[in-house]
């Protein structure tokens, strides 16, 4: 029997290791990132977001995450990544979703604090065992490519984050620690990498005790991510490196063979490049087990 998405929070806490959180629009990436973590004996979290799941389909997700546990015994969970109406998150736990992110950080702290509240509520009373994450901070929207940095991102606090995990009750905090949505087109070209504030990282885990969710992992430097992981994030997400490998090997296929028109053969190049991101990314942050670690 699979073990529950917190059981495996629990876990991977206590080695000090990460569970990949990965976005999926359609079934070859989803199979790409099982297919990755089967190979490497690690659990894995399919994200969608509301246009993910309105594209895929919110019960689809569900059928086809559950299928790949019965089938390879794989250690899988699908989450409703930022989930912006109670509405949308109902009908993913209705579903079958294991976790909600409840994403009301652009609102006022007080609003976000009383919306994010009455979700974990509403959602926990539909069904106990689902894990809600909650969300303050600002780290830009968008998992695609910007031309730049957004302007203002404002780091949370851990007083801040403290009040609001006391009030809310959520099960998982994602605060904004230096890191964004998205990727840089500099960082296309290799020229940089997102940076981390590991320190308020630190600050914030011994202020709440919480699980925490890094967002935006894409293209972060992967010494702060092994640092951030060994200082208290327990999820961390991908989604634009997955983006931008699917397309270039889908772009590499259609020029390869201009006469060639079907689907999984052109898409063959893409499921490998996706898995190939996944497995580089799972080796990361799970590459922190046997190290010291803060409490």
């Amino acid at each position: 029997m699979q073990s529950t998405l917190l059981e495996t929070l629990q876990a991977a806490d206590q080695s000090r290791t990460a569970i990949g959180h990965f976005n999926v629009s359609d079934s070859v990436v989803l199979q790409a990132v099982a297919s990755a973590a089967c190979d490497a004996g690690l659990p894995v979290i399919a994200g969608l977001s509301e246009g993910e799941r309105k594209f895929f389909g919110t019960r689809e997700a569900v059928a086809m995450v559950n299928a790949i546990r019965d089938s390879h015994a794989q250690v899988i969970f699908v989450n409703a990544d930022h989930t912006h109406s109670l509405e949308s998150a109902v009908a993913a736990v209705r579903a079958g979703f294991d976790s909600v992110v409840f994403d009301r950080s652009a609102l006022p702290f007080e609003e976000n604090v009383r919306e994010t509240k009455q979700a974990v509520e509403t959602l926990k009373s539909i069904n106990s065992e689902v894990v809600v994450e909650g969300e303050i901070g600002d780290i830009g929207t968008g998992s695609q490519i910007h031309d730049k940095a957004p302007d203002h991102l404002v780091l949370t606090t851990p007083e801040e984050a403290k009040q609001f995990v006391q009030e809310t009750r959520v099960d998982v905090l994602s605060p904004a620690v230096g890191n964004m949505h998205g990727m840089l087109k500099t960082m296309m070209q290799g020229a940089t990498e997102k940076r981390l504030n590991v320190a308020r990282i630190m600050e914030i885990r011994e202020a709440t005790g919480i699980f925490m969710t890094l967002h935006g992992g894409s293209g972060t430097n992967d010494t702060d991510l092994r640092a951030a992981i060994r200082s208290g994030m327990t999820i961390i997400h991908v989604n634009t490196e997955l983006r931008i490998a699917w397309r270039k090997a889908l772009e590499k296929s259609l020029a390869r063979d201009e006469a060639e028109v079907v689907p999984y053969k052109l898409l063959a190049e893409s499921f490998r490049a996706v898995q190939a991101v996944v497995r580089s990314r799972l080796e990361v942050f799970n590459s922190t087990a046997a190290r010291a670690h803060s409490p």
